[in-house]
């Protein structure tokens, strides 16, 4: 695939900060940066609490602020840092520029109102349209996420969908202004896995037919290695490796992305034990002076408990490491 290089969406040193009335905290999101291209898939990789979701939702001005707060970086989008505009600019941007899948559909649709008011409403926020437009649109976003028969689910409340539908309803909400970028925020979790592959299918299909970028937030690395261009991985709030996928899968530089690939399990790899990576994830509010992944790492040296690593930039990948595996 060839990436046009101007990003469409530039995260550059992003900080999210929890703080207090008094301005006392910490941040749980350090210097990130990620950039999004044209037409491509990046995936971002991490187990769970490690930033990925709250710098996406960041993206949209989704954070619950107060107590989170954008303490430091940019995040651009045509010309514009989405973090210096008003509510109303936002409003304008978010669901018609940039548009998110949520995690949990069940969660996320408003069970007050079916499927095509949800639907309707998103379009005449973003359009000025009449309803019977809305609502050609709205069954049309239906049809491309892959729902057979869409004028019945259009009448119908998000409790009387299944997991798999309420998805791919998230999908249709997201898609029905056609925005230039879309997040999808762990789409596949608690389907089962034909579900998965279908929803991940259609999604591939509407990323190449309309041209958008797509932003996937994962853990699942077979996801990754089957949908996505490039992949950034994040470990206590930062990034600690970025590249494309087949390089970093390949040879992983980081030792907790290295740490990551021998957890997966592998037909006919000879042994029925895992690798599991020992210790455990630090706070936010308790992170070493050091590399935080130091004291889980088995490559660790005396520079890496003294001095923070910073994100060495390579031909390829990027990593953040003292010691970077071979």
């Amino acid at each position: 695939m060839t990436v046009e290089n101007t990003p469409l969406l530039d995260v550059r040193n992003l900080s999210i900060g929890l703080r207090d009335r008094d301005g006392v905290g910490y941040d749980i999101v350090r210097d990130v940066s990620i950039s999004l291209y044209p037409n491509e898939t990046l995936a971002v990789v991490g187990e769970s609490g490690c930033g990925k979701s709250l710098t996406a939702l960041s993206m949209l001005s989704l954070i619950a602020s107060p107590p989170l707060f954008i303490t430091g970086g940019s995040i651009m989008f045509g010309g514009h840092d989405l973090t210096k505009l008003s509510a109303s600019e936002m409003r304008a941007i978010r669901g018609a520029e940039i548009a998110m899948v949520f995690q949990d559909p069940m969660s996320a649709l408003d069970p007050m109102f079916t499927v095509g008011t949800l639907l309707t409403s998103a379009v005449k926020a973003h359009q000025k349209v009449k309803s019977a437009v809305a609502k050609e649109i709205s069954l049309a976003a239906l049809a491309d996420a892959g729902i057979e028969d869409p004028k019945r689910r259009f009448d119908e409340y998000p409790f009387q969908l299944s997991g798999g539908i309420s998805q791919r309803v998230m999908i249709a909400l997201a898609l029905v202004n056609n925005p230039k970028v879309l997040i999808a925020d762990e789409p596949t979790t608690a389907l089962d896995v034909t579900v998965q592959a279908q929803i991940l299918e259609r999604l591939k299909e509407l990323k190449s037919e309309r041209g958008m970028a797509l932003m996937l937030i994962t853990h699942n690395l077979g996801v990754v290695a089957s949908v996505a261009d490039r992949m950034v991985v994040m470990y206590t709030g930062e990034v600690v490796e970025s590249g494309p996928v087949a390089e970093v899968l390949a040879a992983p530089h980081h030792p907790y992305t290295n740490g990551l690939l021998g957890a997966v399990p592998r037909l006919n790899s000879g042994t029925t034990e895992l690798t599991s990576i020992p210790g455990r994830v630090p706070q936010p509010y308790e992170l070493p002076v050091g590399c935080t992944f130091a004291d889980r790492c088995d490559r660790s040296i005396d520079i890496c408990t003294v001095k923070h690593p910073v994100l060495e930039l390579g031909t390829r990948t990027d990593v953040r490491c003292h010691n970077p595996v071979d």
